[in-house]
């Protein structure tokens, strides 16, 4: 039950009347019982996918390491007017990390730019020489996650002259300045 409160001598009455709760005990009696009962339904949910699953070969294995070199020389194959034959000069231009996901058919799913140095023409360099390598050599079965997927990062080494080396089949860089 609701009770209309009149506004006290000398304030304005507004244009709706005010509206309090009948019985003050009743709400403290059921306002402890009302938050249990509110906090009770809410309980934990686990989402209806399931989690995605690394395989224990795609974190540090053989075969994760011979899958890395196989897609870095099907980059150097399609791209050699890009690379960098020879010794990587001792203070390099830029280094771009790509961070790629790769799915079963060696389709490139995404791409982007994991970490750079603010050398947008290296970073573009080295997103489209990945892009036109597609598509990549199927991963192995055992490095594939729970969706099909692998998740690869490769560096790009670049000189002055915009061509690069990729890190995973580099030649150790030069130790003099010239």
């Amino acid at each position: 039950m609701l009770i209309r409160v009149r506004p006290r001598s000398g304030l304005a009455a507004t244009s709706a009347p005010s509206r309090i709760p009948a019985c003050p005990r009743l709400l403290r009696y059921l306002g402890p019982s009302l938050l249990l009962a509110l906090a009770s339904a809410c309980t934990f949910t686990p989402p209806s996918s399931p989690a995605l699953v690394i395989p224990p070969q795609a974190i540090n294995s053989a075969a994760l390491d011979n899958y890395r070199a196989a897609v870095a020389k099907r980059i150097v194959e399609r791209n050699p007017s890009y690379v960098l034959r020879g010794t990587p000069q001792a203070m390099l231009r830029s280094l771009v990390v790509v961070s790629f996901v790769v799915n079963r058919d060696g389709q490139i799913v995404k791409s982007s730019v994991y970490r750079t140095n603010g050398d947008y023409d290296a970073e573009a360099t080295a997103l489209v020489t990945l892009r036109h390598s597609a598509p990549l050599p199927p991963p192995p079965a055992r490095l594939l996650n729970s969706i099909g997927q692998i998740e690869l990062l490769e560096d790009w080494l670049f000189n002055d002259d915009g061509k690069f080396q990729l890190r995973t089949l580099a030649s150790p860089q030069a130790q003099h300045f010239d």
